[in-house]
C-alpha cells in the first residue's frame, strides 16, 4: 500500500536544528532572483481552516502542472473538509487526503488521493517556512492530492519534493496548527479541518489588506 506522506527524515534521524522561530516569514529570508511571470502567477489560494485562514501565492514557473493540478482540486472542492492529518511541528503541517473525511477510515489517512498521480516537478525552489509542497510516497511521480507546508526549514526535502508555492499570509495560523497537541501518527487530538479552498484573484486579497 502506498503512503502518501513525506518520507519521513525525522525516521532517519535526520537533525532538524536550526528551525524558524513562530511568528512569520524568516527575517533572513531574501528574495531570490527574479523570474518571468506565468500564467496562474495572479491567483492565490485561499485555505480556510477550523484555526484561521492562510493565503498561498503560486509559483508556476517552477512546477506548472502541479499549480495547475492543485488548481483543479481546489475548483472541484476536492479539498473541502478534509483535514490536516500529520502535523510534526518545526517540520510541517500535511493535509489533502480524502479519506480523512472519514473519522471511520483513521488507519488510512495518509494513503489517500484522486485516483491519479502527477510527475514530480523537482525544481530549485528551497523548502524553507511557510512553503508548500507536495507529499508524495518513495516513488518520485506519486503525488496526486497531498500537500504539507512547512512550519521549519527543512531544507533537506530540496530537490526531492516539488514545491509549488509560499505563504503571503496567515503564518499565526501556520503556527497554531503546528502547536496543535498531536497523537499517534502525529495525527492532530482535536481535528483540524480545511472547510475550503478558494482560488481566488491576488488582486482580491490585496484590496483587503
Amino acid at each position: 500500500m502506498k503512503t502518501w506522506i513525506v518520507v519521513s527524515a525525522l525516521a532517519l534521524g535526520t537533525s532538524l536544528s536550526g528551525l524558524a522561530a513562530e511568528g512569520g516569514p524568516d527575517k533572513d529570508d531574501k528574495p531570490g532572483p527574479a523570474r518571468p511571470a506565468a500564467d496562474g502567477a495572479d491567483e492565490v489560494a485561499v485555505i480556510e481552516t477550523s484555526l484561521g485562514t492562510m493565503v498561498v501565492e503560486f509559483w508556476p514557473d517552477s512546477a506548472p502542472n502541479t499549480v495547475a493540478n492543485f488548481k483543479k482540486l481546489a475548483r472541484q472542492k476536492f479539498y473541502d473538509g478534509v483535514c490536516f492529518h500529520r502535523v510534526i511541528k518545526g517540520f510541517m503541517i500535511q493535509g489533502g487526503d480524502p479519506l480523512t473525511k472519514d473519522e471511520g477510515k483513521k488507519m488510512l489517512w495518509g494513503t489517500g488521493g484522486p485516483g491519479y498521480t502527477i510527475k514530480a516537478e523537482f525544481n530549485d525552489r528551497s523548502h524553507i517556512r511557510g512553503v508548500i509542497s507536495m507529499a508524495r510516497s518513495q516513488d518520485p511521480d506519486s503525488a496526486g492530492s497531498q500537500f504539507f507546508i512547512c512550519h521549519g526549514n527543512p531544507t533537506f526535502l530540496d530537490g526531492k519534493y516539488t514545491a509549488f508555492g509560499r505563504l503571503i499570509k496567515g503564518y499565526d495560523v501556520l503556527d497554531k496548527i503546528a502547536n496543535t497537541p498531536t497523537g499517534p501518527r502525529d495525527i492532530p487530538v482535536k481535528r483540524v479541518n480545511i472547510d475550503r479552498i478558494r482560488i481566488v484573484p491576488r488582486s482580491e486579497i490585496e484590496k483587503q489588506q
